[in-house]
């Protein structure tokens, strides 16, 4: 039997707040989305062009009282998780609807001046990190990767 790997590693700006709720047992699920560039070189132009990808993230538990304390719309940061895609009948069409999104189980904090990763105290949250059961630390991203993932309100979808 062949062995398979599902993992996915994000480091992005969130396009909007996280939106922290409880299910009916009490466990926290917290949902966000989180926009990622890509640079290329067009073939015809020759002129450098920017694409964004939006990824639907969903935390759970302890990741998710995390994500939504702490992370703010614009905000940088690295998420590892793996890929889930679930279907439900819309309540319009009857027909059968599809979401791929990101369940993740780590997440880290990046830094930045003033938005997500500041805490309250002032101090950089940079490098902070959920693994679902703690909160710990960890060396942040370069800041001229933070600095090229600048996005606008022009870019987000909603």
């Amino acid at each position: 039997m062949a062995k398979s790997v599902n993992k996915v590693i994000l480091i992005g700006t969130l396009g909007k707040d996280p939106e922290l709720k409880y299910t009916p047992q009490g466990t926290a699920v917290t949902k966000f989305s989180m926009a990622t560039n890509e640079s290329f070189k067009d073939k015809q132009s020759g002129e450098w062009k920017e694409r964004t990808e939006w990824h639907n993230i969903v935390c759970w538990q302890r990741t998710a009282e995390v994500a939504a304390e702490y992370l703010k719309k614009g905000g940088k940061v690295y998420i590892e998780g793996r890929l889930t895609t679930r279907s439900w009948d819309d309540k319009d069409s009857g027909q059968k609807r599809y979401m791929t999104e990101v369940v993740a189980n780590d997440l880290v904090l990046l830094g930045n001046k003033g938005g997500a990763g500041s805490s309250s105290d002032g101090e950089s949250g940079g490098g902070r990190k959920s693994s679902g059961s703690g909160f710990d630390q960890r060396p942040a991203a370069e800041d001229n990767f933070a600095q090229s993932t600048e996005i606008t309100d022009e870019d987000i979808p909603f």
